[in-house]
């Protein structure tokens, strides 16, 4: 085949096209275009969750542990609070290769107690940002090289108490969203705009989204919608979740309504909020009324935002991390159950999520979480503190389980068995294939993940049968 129209030629009969064979094809097989010209069989390939080989990124005692990866130099970053140093921010760069990872050594960012750490990745500046409070809010820009990361001049964002700072940023604007409860304020749920230039940040003005008090607020940017989503305990809600979502202008940032049915009745912590593709984001919250752990997933609307019926993942959480898992489309989170720290992985669909069965990743006594994507590396990574004779900083890989299908590469039907490496004809397109059984006359089929052939509908319509062994394959385009 030397160009498209003898792919996908015109006119009756039957026309088939001749491929070669990745593995062998039975006659009425569906099959998916490969990339290197050749065809499969359209299927599913499925694989369990697998955890990669623990590695140390610190002996000292770590607090506070996030983590961001940094595309332009393929490593990831942990800031995290030394407790050991005494309480100094500290940052220490990871390599991911194939399923361990190994770090370089770590560098203070602040020499003094810091607190309040929150990271994030600006990819039109290509660097990292860190947050923290350390007698006043600040933050700071980090540049990876090789396996170690140096880092700007901080700035202050706020002159008194950044408590519980979240970090996200606005990939549309270019901007680095910060959110807060204001300490100095009466708690008030705060937002400011950060602008990265070269190895410094500076900020805008602050903003309320909240006026009662909030605690813990998780911010992400749907991009699908360019909205910020802000999820939060809100004390003008009788300390249940509350969300608002945020456009960025400029430095500045309004708000629509507040939405205040996050969750039910009871008392609520949010620990985790990511977005999720498809204009949906994802809450990960405790119920701190019941002390059980739920996710409930979102969408945004113009400037307001929606939920779904919430979804429990398990009982007596603590540490609780979230993170996406870009490729494989699935949510991962992290925390601890009862004496072990686990992960799972979550399905999103329409307005609801489904989560595997939890991952063991730590039994020795085992404290906070974080979880990050490695985008070039298609790993998602964990790290955590746990202690066995001393606190380490502990860190792994993790493949969430998966199932794939290729339908999207859906060409074509065997017009006959097919050898494998062998050449015959497939059906495509605008011809007929008569290798079926017991079909439907005049009913409409259409290709399954699977494979198979079927009256439900999917997003790959084959066409009409028009007898019990023949489909006209019509051409849909």
């Amino acid at each position: 085949m030397s160009n498209l129209s003898e792919l996908l030629p015109t006119g009756g009969g039957q026309n088939a096209v001749d491929f070669v064979a990745s593995g062998t094809l039975s006659s009425g097989q569906t099959v998916a275009l490969k990339a290197d010209g050749t065809v499969e069989a359209v299927g599913e390939t499925s694989e369990t969750a697998s955890l990669g080989t623990e590695s140390v990124f610190t002996t000292n005692t770590p607090n506070e542990i996030k983590a961001a990866y940094d595309v332009a130099s393929g490593k990831m970053v942990i800031a995290y609070v030394d407790a050991t140093n005494p309480y100094y921010g500290t940052a220490v760069v990871g390599t991911i290769s194939g399923d361990t990872i190994s770090f370089g050594t770590p560098v203070v960012f602040q020499s003094a107690g810091s607190s309040e750490i929150a990271i994030t990745y600006d990819s039109a500046a290509q660097k990292i940002v860190v947050v923290y409070y350390e007698t006043n809010g600040f933050g700071i820009v980090g540049t990876v090289s090789g396996t170690s990361i140096s880092f700007g001049t901080r700035v202050q964002f706020n002159s008194g108490q950044s408590q519980q700072n979240s970090l996200t940023y606005d990939s549309t604007n270019n901007k680095i969203i910060v959110a807060y409860r204001d300490g100095s304020n009466a708690d008030r749920g705060t937002a400011i705009i950060g602008t990265v230039s070269g190895t410094t940040i500076s900020f805008g003005s602050e903003y309320l989204f909240n006026p009662n008090g909030v605690s813990y607020p998780q911010v992400t940017y749907d991009s699908t919608n360019q909205k910020v989503v802000f999820v939060y305990k809100d004390d003008g809600n009788s300390a249940r979740l509350s969300a608002i979502v945020g456009t960025v202008s400029g430095t500045s940032i309004s708000f629509g309504a507040e939405q205040t049915t996050v969750n039910g009745t009871n008392y609520a912590t949010a620990y985790g909020l990511v977005y999720a593709t498809n204009g949906k984001v994802v809450c990960l919250y405790k119920d701190d009324t019941l002390n059980r752990l739920y996710s409930v997933v979102g969408t945004v609307s113009g400037t307001t935002i929606s939920f779904g019926s919430q979804v429990l993942l398990g009982s007596g959480p603590s540490y609780i991390s979230l993170g996406y898992h870009e490729s494989r489309q699935v949510a991962v989170a992290m925390w601890k159950a009862g004496s072990n720290m686990v992960v799972s992985s979550g399905t999103v669909s329409g307005t609801t999520i489904a989560w595997s069965s939890t991952t063991i990743v730590e039994t020795s006594n085992s404290e906070f979480s974080t979880v990050a994507y490695d985008s070039s590396g298609q790993q998602m990574l964990l790290a955590w503190a746990y202690y066995t004779s001393s606190w380490d900083g502990g860190a792994n890989t993790f493949l969430p389980a998966y199932t794939a299908t290729n339908v999207a590469n859906f060409i074509g039907i065997t017009a006959e068995a097919i050898a494998d490496t062998a050449t015959g004809a497939v059906n495509v397109y605008g011809g007929i294939n008569e290798a079926q059984t017991g079909l439907t006359i005049g009913a409409d089929y259409y290709v399954q993940d699977d494979g198979s052939i079927s009256t439900t509908s999917s997003a790959v319509k084959i066409g009409q049968a028009i007898s019990a062994t023949t489909i006209n394959m019509m051409d849909l385009t």
